[in-house]
Protein backbone atom coordinates (compact mmCIF):
# COMPACT_ATOMS: atom_id res chain seq x y z
CA UNK A 1 0.00 0.00 0.00
CA UNK A 2 0.88 3.73 -0.44
CA UNK A 3 0.19 6.03 1.91
CA UNK A 4 0.60 10.08 2.43
CA UNK A 5 0.99 12.02 5.24
CA UNK A 6 -0.92 14.90 4.41
CA UNK A 7 -0.45 18.87 5.35
CA UNK A 8 -1.83 18.92 8.86
CA UNK A 9 0.39 15.52 9.71
CA UNK A 10 3.82 17.31 8.69
CA UNK A 11 6.39 18.62 10.69
CA UNK A 12 9.55 20.15 10.50
CA UNK A 13 12.05 17.81 10.82
CA UNK A 14 10.42 14.68 9.27
CA UNK A 15 12.33 12.86 7.27
CA UNK A 16 12.10 9.53 4.73
CA UNK A 17 14.81 8.02 2.40
CA UNK A 18 15.08 5.41 0.31
CA UNK A 19 17.99 2.97 -1.34
CA UNK A 20 18.89 1.97 -4.77
CA UNK A 21 21.83 0.11 -6.71
CA UNK A 22 22.53 1.23 -9.74
CA UNK A 23 23.07 -1.74 -12.47
CA UNK A 24 23.96 -1.31 -16.02
CA UNK A 25 20.28 -1.62 -16.89
CA UNK A 26 19.85 1.10 -14.77
CA UNK A 27 21.70 3.35 -17.13
CA UNK A 28 21.15 1.95 -20.10
CA UNK A 29 17.05 2.29 -19.34
CA UNK A 30 17.29 6.34 -18.44
CA UNK A 31 20.03 7.02 -21.39
CA UNK A 32 16.86 5.49 -23.85
CA UNK A 33 14.00 7.03 -21.63
CA UNK A 34 15.73 10.38 -21.88
CA UNK A 35 17.72 10.17 -24.75
CA UNK A 36 20.90 11.29 -23.39
CA UNK A 37 23.17 8.86 -25.14
CA UNK A 38 26.42 10.62 -23.72
CA UNK A 39 28.93 7.97 -23.82
CA UNK A 40 30.36 7.69 -20.24
CA UNK A 41 26.50 6.39 -19.41
CA UNK A 42 26.67 4.17 -22.56
CA UNK A 43 29.48 3.07 -24.19
CA UNK A 44 32.04 0.40 -22.32
CA UNK A 45 34.63 1.56 -25.05
CA UNK A 46 34.51 5.07 -24.97
CA UNK A 47 34.54 4.81 -20.70
CA UNK A 48 38.23 2.65 -20.96
CA UNK A 49 40.11 4.11 -23.85
CA UNK A 50 39.41 7.65 -21.39
CA UNK A 51 40.29 5.73 -18.26
CA UNK A 52 37.59 5.78 -15.99
CA UNK A 53 36.51 3.65 -14.20
CA UNK A 54 33.23 2.29 -15.51
CA UNK A 55 29.66 3.64 -16.79
CA UNK A 56 28.50 6.47 -15.02
CA UNK A 57 25.13 7.11 -14.05
CA UNK A 58 23.09 10.41 -15.85
CA UNK A 59 23.53 12.73 -12.82
CA UNK A 60 19.46 13.54 -12.68
CA UNK A 61 19.15 9.82 -12.05
CA UNK A 62 20.11 11.11 -8.08
CA UNK A 63 17.02 13.73 -8.70
CA UNK A 64 14.82 10.94 -9.61
CA UNK A 65 15.37 8.91 -6.33
CA UNK A 66 14.62 11.92 -4.58
CA UNK A 67 11.40 12.16 -6.75
CA UNK A 68 10.46 8.86 -5.77
CA UNK A 69 10.67 9.42 -2.00
CA UNK A 70 8.68 12.82 -2.50
CA UNK A 71 6.17 10.58 -4.41
CA UNK A 72 5.58 7.86 -2.26
CA UNK A 73 6.71 8.27 0.94
CA UNK A 74 7.06 11.76 2.30
CA UNK A 75 4.30 13.68 1.71
CA UNK A 76 3.23 10.54 -0.55
CA UNK A 77 0.74 10.18 -2.94
CA UNK A 78 -1.13 13.36 -3.90
CA UNK A 79 1.92 15.52 -3.82
CA UNK A 80 2.71 18.08 -6.85
CA UNK A 81 6.53 19.12 -7.50
CA UNK A 82 6.95 22.50 -7.72
CA UNK A 83 10.72 23.36 -7.53
CA UNK A 84 14.12 21.60 -6.93
CA UNK A 85 17.69 22.76 -6.55
CA UNK A 86 20.68 20.28 -7.16
CA UNK A 87 24.18 20.39 -6.86
CA UNK A 88 26.15 17.11 -8.16
CA UNK A 89 29.06 16.72 -6.35
CA UNK A 90 30.47 13.32 -7.02
CA UNK A 91 29.62 10.17 -9.92
CA UNK A 92 27.52 7.54 -9.23
CA UNK A 93 28.94 4.37 -11.30
CA UNK A 94 27.59 0.98 -11.53
CA UNK A 95 27.37 -1.07 -8.48
CA UNK A 96 26.93 2.13 -6.24
CA UNK A 97 24.50 1.76 -3.41
CA UNK A 98 22.95 5.25 -3.76
CA UNK A 99 20.44 6.28 -0.51
CA UNK A 100 18.27 9.42 -1.11
CA UNK A 101 16.69 11.53 1.86
CA UNK A 102 14.10 14.42 2.40
CA UNK A 103 13.44 16.30 5.39
CA UNK A 104 11.43 18.91 6.21
CA UNK A 105 12.85 22.07 7.09
CA UNK A 106 9.98 24.92 6.08
CA UNK A 107 6.13 24.08 5.89
CA UNK A 108 4.04 27.26 4.64
CA UNK A 109 0.01 27.28 5.77
CA UNK A 110 -1.76 29.25 3.01
CA UNK A 111 -0.25 27.72 0.07
CA UNK A 112 0.26 23.92 1.71
CA UNK A 113 3.81 24.07 0.33
CA UNK A 114 6.53 22.12 2.19
CA UNK A 115 10.22 22.73 1.66
CA UNK A 116 12.67 19.72 1.86
CA UNK A 117 16.50 19.50 2.25
CA UNK A 118 17.38 16.83 0.03
CA UNK A 119 20.65 14.87 0.40
CA UNK A 120 21.99 11.45 -1.82
CA UNK A 121 24.64 9.63 -0.22
CA UNK A 122 26.99 6.30 -1.52
CA UNK A 123 27.04 3.30 -0.16
CA UNK A 124 30.33 4.94 2.53
CA UNK A 125 28.86 7.97 3.00
CA UNK A 126 30.18 10.39 0.37
CA UNK A 127 27.42 12.63 -0.99
CA UNK A 128 26.46 12.26 -4.68
CA UNK A 129 23.98 15.17 -4.58
CA UNK A 130 22.34 17.72 -2.48
CA UNK A 131 19.47 20.84 -2.85
CA UNK A 132 16.30 21.30 -1.90
CA UNK A 133 12.94 20.46 -3.07
CA UNK A 134 9.51 22.89 -2.78
CA UNK A 135 6.48 20.66 -2.94
CA UNK A 136 2.64 21.15 -2.53
CA UNK A 137 1.49 18.42 -0.05
CA UNK A 138 -1.73 16.59 -0.36
CA UNK A 139 -4.14 18.00 2.42
CA UNK A 140 -5.93 14.87 2.76
CA UNK A 141 -4.89 11.35 3.63
CA UNK A 142 -4.50 9.26 0.55
CA UNK A 143 -4.00 5.15 1.10
CA UNK A 144 -4.14 3.22 -1.98
CA UNK A 145 -3.04 -0.20 -3.21
CA UNK A 146 0.31 0.37 -5.38
CA UNK A 147 -0.43 0.74 -8.82
CA UNK A 148 0.89 -1.73 -11.14
CA UNK A 149 2.68 0.11 -14.18
CA UNK A 150 3.32 -3.19 -16.08
CA UNK A 151 7.53 -4.13 -16.50
CA UNK A 152 9.88 -2.47 -18.84
CA UNK A 153 11.71 -4.85 -20.87
CA UNK A 154 14.92 -3.24 -22.25
CA UNK A 155 16.70 -5.09 -24.93
CA UNK A 156 20.33 -4.70 -24.34
CA UNK A 157 22.76 -6.03 -26.99
CA UNK A 158 26.33 -5.98 -25.31
CA UNK A 159 27.32 -10.05 -25.16
CA UNK A 160 29.25 -9.84 -28.40
CA UNK A 161 31.19 -7.02 -26.73
CA UNK A 162 34.31 -9.38 -25.31
CA UNK A 163 34.17 -11.35 -28.53
CA UNK A 164 34.69 -8.32 -30.47
CA UNK A 165 37.19 -6.55 -28.70
CA UNK A 166 39.05 -10.26 -28.95
CA UNK A 167 39.22 -10.84 -32.49
CA UNK A 168 40.17 -6.55 -32.93
CA UNK A 169 43.26 -7.45 -30.72
CA UNK A 170 44.12 -10.51 -33.60
CA UNK A 171 44.79 -7.15 -36.22
CA UNK A 172 42.61 -8.53 -39.16
CA UNK A 173 43.20 -12.55 -40.34
CA UNK A 174 43.79 -13.24 -43.90
CA UNK A 175 40.15 -14.42 -45.14
CA UNK A 176 38.87 -15.73 -48.55
CA UNK A 177 35.69 -14.46 -49.43
CA UNK A 178 33.72 -16.34 -51.48
CA UNK A 179 31.84 -13.91 -54.44
CA UNK A 180 30.34 -11.30 -52.50
CA UNK A 181 28.55 -9.70 -55.31
CA UNK A 182 25.44 -8.79 -53.72
CA UNK A 183 25.06 -5.11 -51.65
CA UNK A 184 25.12 -7.12 -48.33
CA UNK A 185 27.22 -9.48 -48.87
CA UNK A 186 30.24 -6.42 -49.92
CA UNK A 187 28.82 -4.44 -47.31
CA UNK A 188 29.49 -7.05 -44.79
CA UNK A 189 32.93 -7.36 -45.89
CA UNK A 190 34.00 -3.68 -45.74
CA UNK A 191 32.93 -2.99 -42.83
CA UNK A 192 34.72 -5.77 -41.23
CA UNK A 193 37.92 -4.91 -42.61
CA UNK A 194 37.10 -1.15 -41.10
CA UNK A 195 36.58 -2.70 -37.88
CA UNK A 196 39.83 -4.76 -38.30
CA UNK A 197 38.49 -8.15 -38.25
CA UNK A 198 39.55 -9.42 -41.36
CA UNK A 199 41.78 -8.41 -43.81
CA UNK A 200 39.40 -9.43 -46.98
CA UNK A 201 40.87 -11.52 -50.27
CA UNK A 202 37.64 -10.80 -52.51
CA UNK A 203 36.97 -13.51 -54.93
CA UNK A 204 34.82 -13.36 -57.95
CA UNK A 205 34.38 -11.38 -61.08
CA UNK A 206 36.65 -8.85 -60.88
CA UNK A 207 34.18 -6.36 -63.32
CA UNK A 208 30.77 -6.94 -60.79
CA UNK A 209 32.75 -6.89 -57.75
CA UNK A 210 34.21 -3.16 -58.88
CA UNK A 211 30.91 -2.02 -60.47
CA UNK A 212 28.99 -2.96 -57.23
CA UNK A 213 31.73 -1.26 -54.93
CA UNK A 214 31.14 2.11 -57.22
CA UNK A 215 27.29 2.22 -57.21
CA UNK A 216 27.71 1.84 -53.30
CA UNK A 217 30.48 4.43 -52.84
CA UNK A 218 32.61 2.05 -51.24
CA UNK A 219 36.37 1.44 -51.71
CA UNK A 220 37.87 -1.67 -51.92
CA UNK A 221 40.84 -1.37 -54.35
CA UNK A 222 43.09 -1.76 -51.12
CA UNK A 223 41.49 -5.15 -51.18
CA UNK A 224 43.07 -8.01 -53.16
CA UNK A 225 40.84 -9.23 -55.61
CA UNK A 226 40.98 -12.97 -57.52
CA UNK A 227 39.18 -12.92 -60.56
CA UNK A 228 36.54 -15.79 -61.01
CA UNK A 229 33.61 -15.54 -62.87
CA UNK A 230 31.04 -17.25 -61.09
CA UNK A 231 30.43 -18.66 -57.63
CA UNK A 232 31.62 -22.68 -58.17
CA UNK A 233 34.51 -21.10 -59.44
CA UNK A 234 35.01 -18.63 -56.70
CA UNK A 235 33.88 -21.02 -54.10
CA UNK A 236 37.11 -23.64 -55.60
CA UNK A 237 39.14 -20.44 -55.47
CA UNK A 238 38.64 -19.35 -52.08
CA UNK A 239 39.15 -22.93 -50.61
CA UNK A 240 42.39 -22.92 -52.63
CA UNK A 241 43.38 -19.97 -50.97
CA UNK A 242 43.03 -21.31 -47.27
CA UNK A 243 44.52 -24.94 -48.26
CA UNK A 244 47.75 -22.77 -49.63
CA UNK A 245 48.08 -20.86 -46.45
CA UNK A 246 47.38 -17.40 -48.08
CA UNK A 247 44.18 -16.99 -46.01
CA UNK A 248 43.36 -18.19 -42.50
CA UNK A 249 39.02 -17.82 -42.81
CA UNK A 250 36.71 -18.58 -45.36
CA UNK A 251 33.91 -16.69 -45.86
CA UNK A 252 30.64 -17.11 -47.55
CA UNK A 253 29.34 -14.15 -50.28
CA UNK A 254 26.25 -13.76 -51.91
CA UNK A 255 26.60 -17.78 -53.35
CA UNK A 256 24.61 -20.50 -52.02
CA UNK A 257 26.01 -22.26 -49.01
CA UNK A 258 25.47 -25.41 -50.75
CA UNK A 259 27.78 -24.15 -53.66
CA UNK A 260 30.18 -23.33 -50.69
CA UNK A 261 30.29 -26.16 -49.10
CA UNK A 262 30.60 -28.59 -51.95
CA UNK A 263 33.96 -26.75 -52.80
CA UNK A 264 34.82 -27.65 -48.94
CA UNK A 265 34.01 -31.18 -48.74
CA UNK A 266 35.76 -32.56 -51.91
CA UNK A 267 38.19 -35.15 -50.87
CA UNK A 268 41.19 -34.17 -52.95
CA UNK A 269 40.51 -30.13 -52.85
CA UNK A 270 38.65 -29.03 -50.17
CA UNK A 271 38.80 -28.43 -46.38
CA UNK A 272 37.54 -31.73 -44.85
CA UNK A 273 39.31 -33.07 -41.54
CA UNK A 274 37.74 -36.30 -40.15
CA UNK A 275 35.07 -34.66 -37.82
CA UNK A 276 31.37 -33.41 -39.38
CA UNK A 277 30.82 -29.88 -40.48
CA UNK A 278 28.30 -28.33 -38.68
CA UNK A 279 27.27 -24.65 -38.25
CA UNK A 280 26.75 -23.10 -34.77
CA UNK A 281 24.39 -20.08 -34.03
CA UNK A 282 25.92 -18.01 -31.68
CA UNK A 283 23.18 -15.90 -30.07
CA UNK A 284 22.85 -12.60 -28.21
CA UNK A 285 19.36 -12.82 -26.32
CA UNK A 286 18.47 -9.97 -24.43
CA UNK A 287 16.62 -12.26 -21.79
CA UNK A 288 19.04 -14.31 -21.64
CA UNK A 289 22.25 -13.86 -18.80
CA UNK A 290 25.05 -15.02 -21.14
CA UNK A 291 26.09 -15.95 -24.93
CA UNK A 292 23.53 -18.76 -26.31
CA UNK A 293 24.79 -21.33 -28.54
CA UNK A 294 22.44 -22.99 -30.69
CA UNK A 295 23.77 -26.30 -32.99
CA UNK A 296 22.85 -27.48 -35.53
CA UNK A 297 20.32 -25.56 -37.26
CA UNK A 298 21.64 -24.83 -40.99
CA UNK A 299 23.55 -28.04 -42.20
CA UNK A 300 22.54 -31.78 -40.67
CA UNK A 301 19.31 -32.64 -41.34
CA UNK A 302 18.24 -35.68 -39.26
CA UNK A 303 21.94 -36.43 -37.64
CA UNK A 304 22.60 -39.80 -36.29
CA UNK A 305 24.42 -40.47 -33.00
CA UNK A 306 27.74 -40.45 -34.41
CA UNK A 307 27.04 -36.85 -36.53
CA UNK A 308 25.43 -35.55 -33.45
CA UNK A 309 28.62 -36.60 -31.19
CA UNK A 310 30.77 -34.75 -33.57
CA UNK A 311 28.20 -31.25 -33.70
CA UNK A 312 28.21 -31.60 -29.59
CA UNK A 313 32.08 -31.23 -29.75
CA UNK A 314 31.96 -28.87 -32.57
CA UNK A 315 30.26 -26.60 -30.69
CA UNK A 316 32.47 -27.35 -27.26
CA UNK A 317 35.31 -26.44 -28.62
CA UNK A 318 34.12 -23.00 -30.18
CA UNK A 319 32.57 -22.04 -26.29
CA UNK A 320 35.99 -22.85 -25.14
CA UNK A 321 37.77 -20.45 -27.84
CA UNK A 322 34.86 -17.87 -26.42
CA UNK A 323 36.31 -18.49 -22.98
CA UNK A 324 33.82 -20.79 -21.71
CA UNK A 325 36.00 -23.53 -19.43
CA UNK A 326 33.70 -25.90 -18.90
CA UNK A 327 30.86 -25.53 -21.60
CA UNK A 328 27.11 -26.28 -20.32
CA UNK A 329 25.69 -28.97 -23.06
CA UNK A 330 21.58 -29.35 -22.85
CA UNK A 331 20.72 -31.70 -25.23
CA UNK A 332 16.98 -31.04 -25.89
CA UNK A 333 14.15 -33.30 -26.74
CA UNK A 334 10.46 -32.36 -26.42
CA UNK A 335 10.70 -34.19 -23.03
CA UNK A 336 13.12 -34.94 -20.38
CA UNK A 337 12.42 -38.75 -19.83
CA UNK A 338 13.70 -41.38 -22.06
CA UNK A 339 10.76 -42.72 -24.57
CA UNK A 340 12.60 -45.91 -26.79
CA UNK A 341 9.82 -44.45 -29.46
CA UNK A 342 11.30 -40.77 -29.40
CA UNK A 343 14.59 -41.25 -30.68
CA UNK A 344 15.61 -37.92 -29.54
CA UNK A 345 15.63 -38.82 -26.08
CA UNK A 346 17.70 -41.73 -26.40
CA UNK A 347 19.97 -40.05 -28.39
CA UNK A 348 20.48 -37.36 -25.20
CA UNK A 349 20.80 -40.39 -22.98
CA UNK A 350 23.85 -42.15 -25.21
CA UNK A 351 25.16 -38.55 -25.94
CA UNK A 352 25.32 -37.83 -21.86
CA UNK A 353 27.03 -41.50 -21.57
CA UNK A 354 29.52 -40.82 -24.33
CA UNK A 355 30.37 -37.97 -22.61
CA UNK A 356 30.72 -39.95 -18.94
CA UNK A 357 33.18 -42.43 -20.93
CA UNK A 358 35.37 -39.67 -22.51
CA UNK A 359 33.79 -40.02 -25.95
CA UNK A 360 32.64 -36.57 -25.55
CA UNK A 361 35.22 -34.37 -23.48
CA UNK A 362 35.49 -31.06 -22.21
CA UNK A 363 31.98 -30.35 -21.16
CA UNK A 364 29.18 -30.71 -18.86
CA UNK A 365 26.46 -32.68 -20.88
CA UNK A 366 23.35 -33.23 -20.02
CA UNK A 367 19.98 -34.54 -21.38
CA UNK A 368 17.14 -35.22 -22.43
CA UNK A 369 15.69 -31.39 -21.81
CA UNK A 370 13.04 -30.12 -22.83
CA UNK A 371 13.28 -26.45 -23.55
CA UNK A 372 11.48 -25.17 -20.77
CA UNK A 373 14.07 -27.17 -17.64
CA UNK A 374 17.26 -26.41 -20.36
CA UNK A 375 16.58 -22.82 -19.61
CA UNK A 376 14.66 -22.59 -16.61
CA UNK A 377 16.29 -23.64 -13.16
CA UNK A 378 12.97 -23.23 -11.52
CA UNK A 379 11.04 -25.46 -14.11
CA UNK A 380 13.83 -28.45 -13.59
CA UNK A 381 12.87 -28.25 -9.66
CA UNK A 382 9.45 -27.96 -10.24
CA UNK A 383 9.75 -31.54 -12.27
CA UNK A 384 12.23 -33.13 -10.22
CA UNK A 385 15.21 -32.77 -12.53
CA UNK A 386 18.83 -32.36 -10.51
CA UNK A 387 20.92 -31.19 -12.98
CA UNK A 388 24.33 -28.94 -13.61
CA UNK A 389 23.19 -27.72 -17.26
CA UNK A 390 19.05 -27.17 -16.34
CA UNK A 391 19.27 -23.19 -16.14
CA UNK A 392 22.19 -22.44 -17.18
CA UNK A 393 23.12 -24.19 -20.57
CA UNK A 394 26.15 -22.64 -22.90
CA UNK A 395 25.12 -24.90 -25.71
CA UNK A 396 21.51 -26.26 -26.97
CA UNK A 397 21.92 -29.07 -29.06
CA UNK A 398 18.86 -29.67 -31.18
CA UNK A 399 17.40 -32.66 -32.14
CA UNK A 400 17.44 -32.28 -35.83
CA UNK A 401 18.05 -29.10 -38.11
CA UNK A 402 13.96 -28.31 -38.15
CA UNK A 403 13.87 -27.56 -34.59
CA UNK A 404 17.04 -25.95 -34.17
CA UNK A 405 16.60 -23.48 -37.28
CA UNK A 406 12.89 -23.26 -35.64
CA UNK A 407 14.72 -22.66 -32.55
CA UNK A 408 17.19 -19.94 -33.61
CA UNK A 409 14.84 -17.80 -35.67
CA UNK A 410 12.15 -17.66 -33.12
CA UNK A 411 14.84 -16.27 -30.55
CA UNK A 412 16.14 -13.97 -33.22
CA UNK A 413 12.40 -12.67 -34.34
CA UNK A 414 9.91 -12.75 -31.61
CA UNK A 415 13.02 -12.42 -28.70
CA UNK A 416 14.73 -9.68 -30.92
CA UNK A 417 18.46 -11.95 -30.51
CA UNK A 418 21.12 -11.22 -32.24
CA UNK A 419 22.57 -14.22 -34.16
CA UNK A 420 25.76 -14.93 -35.21
CA UNK A 421 26.56 -17.81 -37.77
CA UNK A 422 29.77 -19.97 -38.82
CA UNK A 423 30.33 -23.60 -39.50
CA UNK A 424 32.85 -25.95 -38.11
CA UNK A 425 34.34 -29.17 -38.46
CA UNK A 426 36.89 -28.14 -41.64
CA UNK A 427 40.46 -26.71 -41.79
CA UNK A 428 39.26 -23.57 -40.79
CA UNK A 429 36.41 -21.63 -39.37
CA UNK A 430 33.69 -20.66 -41.97
CA UNK A 431 31.94 -17.24 -41.47
CA UNK A 432 28.24 -17.21 -42.77
CA UNK A 433 26.14 -14.27 -42.88
CA UNK A 434 22.77 -13.60 -44.04
CA UNK A 435 20.71 -10.85 -45.72
CA UNK A 436 18.59 -10.50 -42.40
CA UNK A 437 21.35 -10.39 -40.30
CA UNK A 438 21.95 -6.92 -38.19
CA UNK A 439 25.32 -5.07 -38.86
CA UNK A 440 26.40 -5.99 -35.38
CA UNK A 441 25.57 -10.03 -35.82
CA UNK A 442 27.62 -9.64 -39.46
CA UNK A 443 30.55 -8.25 -37.50
CA UNK A 444 30.36 -10.75 -34.66
CA UNK A 445 29.89 -14.00 -37.43
CA UNK A 446 33.69 -12.77 -38.69
CA UNK A 447 34.91 -12.24 -34.96
CA UNK A 448 33.86 -15.58 -34.06
CA UNK A 449 35.77 -17.00 -37.32
CA UNK A 450 39.05 -14.92 -35.88
CA UNK A 451 38.91 -15.89 -32.44
CA UNK A 452 37.91 -19.75 -33.47
CA UNK A 453 40.87 -19.59 -35.93
CA UNK A 454 42.72 -18.49 -33.83
CA UNK A 455 42.62 -21.24 -31.28
CA UNK A 456 42.28 -23.98 -33.81
CA UNK A 457 46.19 -22.70 -34.63
CA UNK A 458 46.93 -22.95 -30.85
CA UNK A 459 46.04 -26.25 -30.63
CA UNK A 460 47.62 -27.39 -34.13
CA UNK A 461 50.97 -25.81 -32.31
CA UNK A 462 50.47 -27.61 -29.09
CA UNK A 463 49.86 -30.73 -30.97
CA UNK A 464 53.19 -30.26 -32.99
CA UNK A 465 54.92 -29.47 -29.82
Amino acid sequence: MLRNRPFAQIHVGDSAQLSRTLTRLDVKTFALVSGDLNPTHVDDAFVAAHGDAGLVAHNIWAGALISSVLGNELPGPGTVYLAQTLAFERPVRVGDTVTASVTVTEKHDASLTVVLSCRCTNQVGQVVASGAARVRAPEFSIEIARPDVGEMAVQLHDKFEPLLHAARALKGSPTAVAYPCSEGALESVVEAAEQGLIDPILVGPQGKLLALAARMQLDIARFRLVDMPDGPSAAAAAVALVRAGEAQLLMKGSLHTDELLSAVVRRETGLRTSSRLSHVFVMDVPTYHKLLLVTDAAINIFPTLEEKRDICQNAIGLAQALGVKLPKVAVLSAVEGINPKMPSTTDAASLCKMADRGQITGALIDGPLAMDNAISAEAARTKGIRSTVAGDPDILLAPDLEAGNILAKQLTFMAQADAAGIVLGARVPIILTSRADSVRARLASCALGVVMAQALRAAQSGDAA
